[in-house]
This record gives structure tokens, C-alpha cells and sequence, in this order.
């Protein structure tokens, strides 16, 4: 027997019993993403490498250890993307979309990254995002989060998550509050670990965000940086918690939250739960106003987040908030004898034709009652059309209840659409 080949550590296949989970979280998102204007925008999985280096940064994590990198047979560095937003932006400069202009984007699909595989985190994983060019003041941070908080409603987890601000200004303020911090930094020298030490000079405000309990407890005294902003970016940030507080969105000042990429300014977010387990960061975003210039288009502001799929959909499974996925099936067309298998797939065909949105499924394979009813009632339908010969003599059909206790009826094959429309609300 030949060896069976497995999937790659770290990329997992969806499988049926979990796909309709997926489905139903799409489909959600795209009913909310409508609803507020946004146009979908789709590209490639693979770009230039260079792409990712000058827009995540070098020196980053992504960058420096978990981007699928590869050359090409014409000795091209392409990687597999790694993150949304720098390919929305290159391909919003390269078809001209971008400079004075307002957009309003959303994108879902498989990104890439060498991590460590483990629960909610993978090598390959799924984005949602939306990315807004154009609009510069703090209502449209506003609106991002707003579309965000929507989501959790609609997924009923909004008391499970919570928000967390900061601004971290612009550039000149970023570039003054780092010396404060490096010169503070240098001072815990002994209590940084190896990550934070490479970090001084290069990214000091990544240390900020370490993860390492013995680093966190080092730097709790460290300058903040929403004490160094700018008076534009402070009363950028005034206006985003005036907003929210009257919008009644409910969030957290945390002057440590700075992204881990390198084109954030002003408004960063996140959401994270501590109903995973370790808390966790669900959706994180904020305002890339320079990245547009620095991919080679001209100066346009951009505001966005994106939130992993993985990780909301195991945050859904465990709060048993995945009730609302419809069934694969709703009807479920036996055929209880040979001779009316081609009647039962014509009655079927007129179901499907006449009520596009209800999920019919035939019996295949023959069998007997009994084997055709386990089979109805393991596709999840909510009722059997019981076909014989004496259905077909009579012009009737039998409904079969699989999921409520009612009684058998039978149903004219003349009123069999209007039935079964009225009974799926079509």
C-alpha cells in the first residue's frame, strides 16, 4: 500500500462537519460590510517580497522569521502574503484608485506565516479586513470600529471581547518619545531578554510590546507614548473617545498597545478575550496615513483592521454561539421504491427550481425505509418527502417531521411548493 501523503504542519483542511461554521461567519460578514458601503477587493496570495519587507518593516518578526519566501524560476523573490493591507495598497496604486479618492474596502482570505502551530493559530490562516483610503479625521476610525462592534453583536459575543486605544502620534512625536524610551530602556538593560535587547536600537517601541512577563515588569515605569503626542494627534485621539464614548462603545486606554508593524500612526485598536484561555487578540487595526507614499503612490490616508477567522470561529465554538448554522439540508426526497426514483428526482428538480434558497437533498444508493430515514434524519434535514407508488398513483406526497413531533401529512404534489415555501419562509 502506497504511504499516504498528509497535509503540511501548521495548514488545515475545513472539513464538512465545520464548513457550514465557516459559511455562516462569511456570509455574516459580508451582510455587515454591505450594509455600511464597503466594496470587496481581492488579490493575489503571492507578491514581491520587497512589498512586505518596506511595508511590515525588516525588522519585525513577520519579516525576519515567518514569511514564506521562495524565488521564482526567474530568480524573482516572491513570498506568500503574509497580512492584507500592503497588497490592497499596492494594488490600489498600481490601477489608480487611491490618489484623491475615497475607498471603502474589504478583502477575506488565506494568508501565511512560519509560526508555531497551535489552537486558533496557524501557518495557513484567513483574514477578514477592511482598509479606508482618503479620509483622514477621527470619524472614520470611529466607523471601523463601529463595523467591528457590529460583528460581535451579530455574533453574539460582545460581552466576551473588549476594546483597547492608543494613538501613537506622528512620526516626529514617535521620533522623540523614542529617545526618551531608549535612554529609560538602557537603564533595565539586565531585565530585557534577547528579542527586546536586538530591539533597542532598531524598533524600540516593539519592546513595549513584549510578551515576556519579566520584560513587562521591567518596563511598567517606561515613558508613555500618549504623553508625547503632537497636539494634532492628541486631539485626533480626543475626538475618536469622544465618539465612541457617545456611540456607546465601551473601551480601554492602553499606552502600551503599538501593533507589531511598522506603518501604524496615530489610532491603533484591538479586541481581545480571555475566553481562549491566555487573553488573545481577536481583531487589531489602526491608522497606516504614510504607507501609501512609502509603496510608491502619493500621500493618501488609510485606516483598517483585520481579524483572524481561525480564531473566531473556535471563539464561537466555544461560547456555543454556532446555533445559528443552518443545516446543510432542509428536505430530504426518498424514493421508496425503484420505479419512482425518476418521479422523486423530478419533484425534487421542481423544489429546487421553485425555491432556490431551500437545500434539497435526493436519497441515492435503493434501501428500505428504515435505511432511507437514518439517512434523512443524519443530513440534518427538518422534514423527509416520503415517495411510493401510491404516492405517485395519487399525485400526493408523505411529510415526514424529523426534528418536531408532528404528525405525518400529506401534501397534494400540486401544493407541494406552496408547502414547503411556507414552511422555510421562502
Amino acid at each position: 500500500m502506497a504511504k499516504k501523503i498528509q497535509a503540511i504542519r501548521g495548514m488545515n483542511d475545513c472539513l464538512p462537519t465545520d464548513s457550514g461554521l465557516w459559511q455562516y461567519v462569511e456570509s455574516t460578514i459580508r451582510q455587515v460590510v454591505a450594509s455600511y458601503g464597503y466594496q470587496e477587493i481581492r488579490t493575489p496570495i503571492v507578491e514581491s517580497t520587497d512589498l512586505f519587507k518596506r511595508s511590515i518593516g525588516e525588522v519585525t518578526d513577520i519579516v525576519e522569521k515567518e514569511m514564506y519566501t521562495f524565488a521564482d524560476r526567474n530568480s524573482d523573490s516572491l513570498t506568500l502574503r503574509p497580512e492584507g493591507t500592503a497588497s490592497v495598497v499596492r494594488a490600489g496604486n498600481e490601477h489608480g484608485l487611491l490618489y484623491n479618492q475615497q475607498q471603502r474596502l474589504w478583502y477575506m482570505g488565506p494568508m501565511f506565516r512560519h509560526e508555531r502551530p497551535q489552537k486558533g493559530r496557524y501557518r495557513q490562516f484567513h483574514q477578514f479586513g477592511v482598509e479606508v483610503f482618503g479620509l483622514e479625521g477621527p470619524d472614520i476610525d470611529a466607523e471601523v470600529i463601529l463595523l467591528s462592534a457590529r460583528l460581535w453583536k451579530l455574533f453574539g459575543i460582545t460581552d466576551h471581547v473588549t476594546l483597547e486605544i492608543n494613538s501613537l502620534g506622528s512620526a516626529e512625536a514617535r521620533l522623540a518619545y523614542k529617545e526618551q524610551l531608549v535612554s529609560f530602556l538602557k537603564t533595565k538593560e539586565s531585565a530585557l531578554d534577547e528579542d527586546s535587547l536586538r530591539r533597542l536600537e532598531s524598533n524600540p517601541l516593539r519592546v513595549l510590546d513584549s510578551k515576556n512577563p519579566q520584560v513587562q515588569e521591567a518596563i511598567q515605569d517606561a515613558p508613555k507614548l500618549i504623553d508625547c503626542l503632537d497636539e494634532e494627534s492628541a486631539q485626533h485621539f480626543t475626538g475618536l473617545c469622544e465618539r465612541l464614548d457617545k456611540l456607546g462603545i465601551q473601551y480601554r486606554v492602553n499606552p502600551s498597545l503599538v501593533r507589531g508593524l511598522d506603518y501604524y500612526n496615530r489610532t491603533v485598536f484591538e479586541w481581545v478575550t480571555d475566553s481562549l484561555g491566555a487573553q488573545g487578540t481577536v481583531c487589531a487595526g489602526g491608522r497606516y496615513d504614510g504607507l501609501v507614499e512609502q509603496l510608491g503612490g502619493k500621500g493618501t490616508q488609510g485606516v483598517g483592521f483585520a481579524m483572524g477567522l481561525e480564531r473566531l470561529v473556535l471563539m464561537l465554538q466555544t461560547l456555543e454561539q454556532d446555533k445559528n448554522v443552518a443545516p446543510a439540508v432542509d428536505v430530504y426526497v426518498t424514493a421508496m421504491e425503484n420505479s419512482v426514483e425518476l418521479y422523486a428526482r423530478q419533484l425534487a428538480e421542481s423544489l429546487r427550481d421553485n425555491l432556490p434558497n431551500v437545500k434539497v437533498m435526493n436519497h441515492c444508493g435503493g434501501g428500505n425505509f428504515k435505511k432511507q430515514m437514518k439517512r434523512a434524519d443524519n443530513s440534518g434535514a427538518s422534514i423527509a418527502l416520503i415517495i411510493g407508488q401510491d404516492e405517485v398513483d395519487q399525485n400526493q406526497v408523505a411529510i415526514k417531521y424529523l426534528r418536531e413531533k408532528q404528525e405525518q401529512k400529506i401534501v397534494a404534489k400540486t401544493e407541494l411548493v406552496n408547502f414547503i415555501g411556507e414552511l422555510f419562509n421562502q
